[in-house]
C-alpha cells in the first residue's frame, strides 16, 4: 500500500476513496510519452494492482491529453532490428494501461495524437473536452507503423474501414466526430470533464468490484474467441462470482429490497 498521492517525474498518482487519478504529467512536451514516462506508468500499474480503487481515471497534464512519443533516435534505427525492438518495448505504455483489472476512464482533456490516442484506446470507456482533436499521423508524418496498439484496437473500437481512414489518411478528427463514429462515448465542454469523469466513474464504483472485473475479462477476452467460446467464458465467470461475498450481497439486497453495499471479494 502506498499514500494517497504519488508524484513520479512525469507520472501523477492520486487516490480518493474508490477513485484513483492517473495524469501524464509533462505538459511541457505535450505529455508526450519517453522512456521515462512509460517505466514510471508501468511501476504505477503494478502498484494498483495491489489497491482497493474500484476505478481509474486516465488524464493529462496542461492543455493536451499526450500528442505523441519521442523519435526514434537515429543511432538505433541504423544499428538493426533487435535494437528497434528493444526500443519500442521499453517505451510502450498502453499495453499497461490496458491490462490493469480495474476499469479505467480517459478524460482526454485536449488532442490525443498518435501514442496518446493509443493510451485512449486502451482505457475501456472516453470521454473528450469539446476541443479535443483524436488521430494517428505516423503512417504520413514519419512513415512508420503505429506500434503501441492503434492498428488492432482501434478497428476493434470503430470498425475496419473507418480505422483505415484515419491511419492511412492521418486525418484528425474533432470530438464530435469521434463520438459520432464511436471513438469516444461522450463529449463535454473543458470545464465539465472532471466532473463528467469522475460522475462515469462514480456510477461504475456503484456496481460489485468483482463483476466490474470479470466484465472486462469477459469483453476483452470475448473479442479474440469464437461466440461459443466466449460463451462459455461468461458463464465460467458467472460460477466464479457465485463464490464471492459481493455475490451474497447482491443476492441479499435483492431480496430485501435494500441498496446493496459491495465491498469487492
Amino acid at each position: 500500500m502506498w499514500d494517497k498521492t504519488l508524484k513520479c517525474c512525469f507520472i501523477s498518482y492520486e487516490a480518493d476513496g474508490s477513485l484513483a487519478w492517473l495524469t501524464l504529467d509533462r505538459p511541457e512536451e505535450e505529455n508526450r510519452v519517453d522512456l521515462r514516462m512509460a517505466q514510471e506508468l508501468r511501476e504505477v500499474a503494478e502498484l494498483l494492482q495491489h489497491h482497493d480503487a474500484r476505478v481509474l481515471i486516465v488524464t493529462g497534464a496542461g492543455a493536451v491529453f499526450c500528442c505523441g512519443r519521442e523519435e526514434t533516435p537515429s543511432e538505433v534505427r541504423k544499428s538493426g532490428a533487435d535494437s528497434v525492438v528493444h526500443w519500442i518495448t521499453e517505451r510502450r505504455a498502453a499495453d499497461t494501461l490496458a491490462s490493469l483489472p480495474m476499469p479505467t476512464i480517459a478524460a482526454i482533456n485536449g488532442d490525443a495524437i498518435d501514442h496518446g490516442l493509443e493510451l485512449v484506446l486502451a482505457c475501456d470507456l472516453r470521454i473528450a473536452c469539446k476541443d479535443a482533436r483524436l488521430g494517428v499521423t505516423d503512417v504520413c508524418s514519419r512513415g512508420t507503423v503505429p506500434w503501441d496498439g492503434a492498428t488492432q484496437r482501434l478497428p476493434r473500437l470503430i470498425g475496419r474501414g473507418r480505422a483505415l481512414d484515419l491511419l492511412l489518411t492521418s486525418r484528425l478528427v474533432c470530438a464530435d466526430e469521434a463520438l459520432e463514429m464511436g471513438l469516444v462515448n461522450a463529449v463535454v465542454e473543458s470545464r465539465d470533464l472532471a466532473t463528467a469523469a469522475r460522475e462515469a466513474a462514480g456510477a461504475v464504483a456503484l456496481g460489485a468490484p468483482v463483476a466490474n472485473r470479470y466484465v472486462k475479462e469477459a469483453v476483452l477476452q470475448g473479442l479474440d474467441m469464437s461466440l461459443g467460446q466466449g460463451l462459455r467464458l461468461e458463464a465460467d465467470l458467472n460460477i466464479l462470482l457465485h463464490s464471492t461475498r459481493d455475490r451474497e450481497e447482491g443476492i441479499r439486497s435483492f431480496l430485501d429490497k435494500t441498496t446493496p453495499r459491495f465491498r469487492g471479494g
